[in-house]
């Protein structure tokens, strides 16, 4: 098939414009110069070089390898079935959508920061990382990226000492004053642009279980100073936790600058600018430290005991940096990801639990309180990772929502999230399971005859309470949370923080390093697929079961099917608190079972789609065990899953097994 000759030349200045980018040119003049001494070296003859030994350099340097993955052509037809590509949803499949490496959509008034991943090297942990055979899997890196509000996600790379991870993302540069969103970013604009690239890297083993590897956060301004608009950099990765200053790999990184500014920066200029906000950074973290050390020897002179309270002022993230609490808590809106706060505790509780500990600890509890970015790539964290989240989406909400520190009732430190309404209600929100507790205070002075409630919560005492805004420290006699009394503005049960002092530190904007929105989302999951996936995955795990036993294993497809009312009945239990469809569910089971029959069910829910861990964990339970060894005459087994997706990407997993049987006697 022939081009048009319009065609033709448009090709060709796609081609001449895309090896200009890759400056052609001055690659192929290192090569053949340096192919030429190398000829000369060895005392060769005056004979000049043929056409065919510079091709031959050239491709031995790659450089031909690198011009044909740079020129990629298409099919038409499957271009225009394709259709238009799109900056910030090309991948469906993808959680975090990410932008391919060499097309995107760009609007020509904006300017964009191009952010290349090239590869990465000395991974060491790595080194001798077995090749996987055939279908076999093996554990994954995935890189995060978050730039002010702009979240994307890499594709997956297999584990490796220099893991081939080849990604770009299209980040835009903008003012977020109003008035300013259409206006190209210049120069000095992006100068005053301090907020940071957060590179999050994660690893997923076979099984899917996550680990933060690492959490960096880029200062990228300095690509200001590249007169062509574009430099590499090596970026060292450092450790999380008890390992954040321990190098762990480094990432090869193009920052590139669409379009090219008219005039670039020096780079004195940019190294003053980076050391005056680190300067003024520093000196609103020393006087807020000033002030917090005098207010703690002022809390303890009320009462020495309080010195045995919880009353956490700092804690530590992942990076090993001090920070004050209030600066975790960020109003959070789940825009139409999430309708009701009882839906957004339902989601938080959807998230993984890991108890964050440390190596050589006897399993003891690290401090770590792991930022929103990295908590949310993780998909899984500890339980002031979990209560932090929730009261941010509450206070998106519009609810006077805050944190509480303290211990539950075997006095191990617990973090959990507490309501105040207007009329002065208070309600626990246990953020790991997503369930509400109402608070009543107890009058210890009341007496015997009154009767005083029976608190149904697991807390036994409160140490401090913050949000993003308010500190407070329990000044009352005692800490007892059944005792407590939420009055804040009462100055002798509650000890505050200086909401100026807190500000200075804690409102957004006075620090680079801690991105200030977060936004969740959505879940790329089929929720039909996925369960369904699940379930023939736990038939064929309880027929090998059943079959080393020496059992059968026969299915009722009708009785699996009825199943589902009563999965979603408890899963709307959990969101709502309400419970509704088990009249019918009853119903159905009694006219599918027959007379003389008995039916067994066992329904058990998770936060994880992994088969075999689920397989396990039900058979630890008698019940269960005794359904799916069952015996007896026309036993008929059942099982049913069904998942219920939350945004990034948590989810409900809903596990019913089943089984009527003819005893016999």
């Amino acid at each position: 098939m022939t081009l048009p000759p319009e065609k033709i030349t448009e090709l060709k200045q796609i081609i001449h414009s895309q090896l200009s980018q890759m400056d052609i040119q001055s690659r192929i003049r290192d090569v053949l110069t340096e192919t030429i001494r190398g000829e000369e070296h060895l005392h060769r003859s005056t004979q000049p070089l043929t056409e065919i030994e510079l091709m031959e350099a050239l491709r031995q340097r790659g450089l031909v390898d690198d011009v044909m993955r740079q020129l990629q052509f298409e099919n038409v037809h499957e271009k225009s079935e394709r259709g238009k590509p799109s900056t910030h949803y090309l991948d469906k499949d993808a959680k975090v959508k990410s932008v391919p490496l060499q097309k995107a959509n760009i609007d020509p008034t904006r300017r964009y920061l191009y952010l290349q991943i090239l590869g990465g090297k000395a991974f060491l942990e790595h080194l001798q990382e077995p090749e996987p055979l055939p279908g076999q899997s093996t554990s994954m890196f995935t890189i995060h990226i978050n730039f002010r509000g702009q979240r994307f996600k890499s594709r997956s790379v297999a584990c490796a000492c220099e893991p081939d991870i080849q990604e770009g993302f299209l980040l835009e540069l903008h003012k977020d004053r109003a008035g300013d969103a259409a206006t190209m970013a210049d120069s000095t604009t992006m100068l005053s642009i301090c907020d940071p690239v957060h590179i999050v890297l994660i690893k997923t083993d076979q099984s899917g279980d996550t680990t933060l590897v690492s959490s960096h956060y880029l200062e990228w301004r300095s690509v200001l100073t590249a007169a062509s608009g574009r430099m590499n950099i090596p970026v060292e990765l450092l450790g999380v936790g008890t390992e954040a200053k321990v190098p762990i790999g480094v990432l090869e990184l193009r920052l590139e600058l669409i379009p090219i500014p008219t005039q670039m920066l020096k780079e004195d200029i940019i190294t003053a600018q980076v050391a005056l906000e680190r300067n003024r950074t520093a000196e609103r973290e020393r006087l807020f430290l000033v002030y917090a050390k005098q207010w703690w020897r002022e809390y303890l002179q009320i009462r020495p005991s309080h010195n045995n309270r919880l009353v956490k002022i700092f804690a530590q993230d992942e990076s090993g940096t001090n920070r004050p609490v209030c600066s975790y808590v960020r109003p959070l809106r789940a825009g139409r990801l999430l309708d009701t706060p009882r839906q957004a505790a339902r989601f938080i509780s959807a998230i993984g639990y890991e108890r964050t500990s440390t190596v050589g600890s006897g399993g003891a509890k690290a401090e770590i309180w792991t930022s929103m970015h990295a908590f949310l790539c993780k998909n899984k964290g500890d339980c002031e990772d979990h209560a932090v989240l929730l009261c941010s989406l509450l206070i998106g909400f519009g609810l006077n929502a805050y944190v509480c520190v303290g211990t539950k009732t075997k006095g191990t430190a617990h973090a959990w999230v507490m309501t105040i309404s207007t009329d002065g209600l208070v309600t626990f929100w246990e953020s790991l399971t997503g369930q509400r507790y109402i608070h009543q205070a107890i009058n210890p002075n009341d007496p015997p005859a009154i009767a005083q409630p029976q608190p149904q919560y697991p807390y036994r005492t409160v140490g401090c309470v913050f949000n993003h805004q308010v500190f407070y420290a329990n000044s009352q006699p005692s800490d007892s949370a059944e005792l407590c009394r939420f009055d804040f503005h009462n100055e002798s049960l509650w000890k505050a923080m200086s909401e100026d002092a807190l500000h200075s530190v804690c409102a957004p904007g006075t620090h680079p390093s801690w991105p200030n929105v977060i936004p969740l989302v959505p879940s790329s999951l089929d929720a039909a697929l996925v369960s369904n996936e699940l379930e023939l995955q736990l038939r064929a795990l309880t027929a090998d079961q059943r079959r080393d036993m020496g059992l059968t294993c026969v299915w009722d497809d009708e009785l699996c099917y009825l199943l589902s009312p009563a999965l979603a009945a408890y899963e709307l239990e959990r969101t709502t608190g309400l419970t509704a469809g088990n009249e019918e569910f009853q119903q159905a089971i009694r006219r599918a079972v027959p007379d003389g029959h008995t039916f067994k069910g066992f329904p058990i829910q998770f936060v994880h789609r992994n088969a075999r861990r689920a397989f396990a964990t039900c058979l630890r339970s008698p019940v269960c065990e005794e359904i799916l060894t069952c015996r007896g005459d026309h036993i008929r087994l059942a099982v049913r899953v069904r998942v219920f997706t939350y945004p990034e990407s948590a989810c409900a997993v809903w596990v019913m097994f089943a089984c009527k049987y003819k005893s016999i006697l």
